[in-house]
Order: C-alpha cells, then structure tokens, then sequence
C-alpha cells in the first residue's frame, strides 16, 4: 500500500504543477496577445500594458480562450482593424508558444 501511495501523491503532484504551469503560460499568453493587440489598436506604453491587463482579466470570464477571443476580437472590430478569424486565433496559438518558451528560460 505504501508503493501504491506514494505514487498516487507523485501523480497529484505532478498534475498540480502541470496545472500551475498551465495557468501561468495561458496568463502569459493572453498578456503577449493583449500587447500584440494594442499596437494594432494604436496603443503604447502605459496603455498598451493596461489593455493587456484587461484582455489578461478577460480569462476570468469562463473557461476556455473564447472569452478572451471575444475581447480581442470585439476590440479590433470596434476600431476598424482587419484581421480573419483564422488569424486571430494562429496568433493566440503563436503568443502560447512564445509564453512556453518564456517560462522555461526563466525555469
């Protein structure tokens, strides 16, 4: 029973890190693609970090990246800015991988 145990703890172990890890890159992805975003949407400095914040808070809305798809996605549209649906979302996919490989150089 101890064996069994003990590889039951490793296994909620490894699944809470992955799960934190999980978070943390889709957190940082949806600040990659809110900077992103607002220098389509004209903005820089200290607004373009705001707006990334608030497409980061979008996440919160419910599971999932359609929430924080709509944001995006509603913002551009809302300004004039072009872009497919289609290229939206290779983007969020891109900035995840950006955000991957940012959290493992800082690992």
């Amino acid at each position: 029973m101890t064996t069994f145990n003990n590889r039951e703890k490793a296994f909620e172990g490894k699944f809470a890190h992955d799960e934190a890890l999980k978070f943390k890159a889709e957190a940082r992805r949806n600040k990659l693609l809110g900077l992103w975003a607002a220098e389509l949407l004209g903005k820089s400095g200290e607004a373009a970090d705001e707006y990334a914040r608030e497409v980061v808070r979008a996440d919160f809305e419910e599971a999932g990246d359609e929430d924080v798809f709509r944001k995006v996605r509603g913002d551009l549209d809302a300004a004039g800015v072009t872009l497919s649906d289609e290229d939206l979302r290779a983007m969020m996919v891109q900035k995840l991988g950006e955000a991957i490989e940012e959290i493992e150089r800082e690992a």
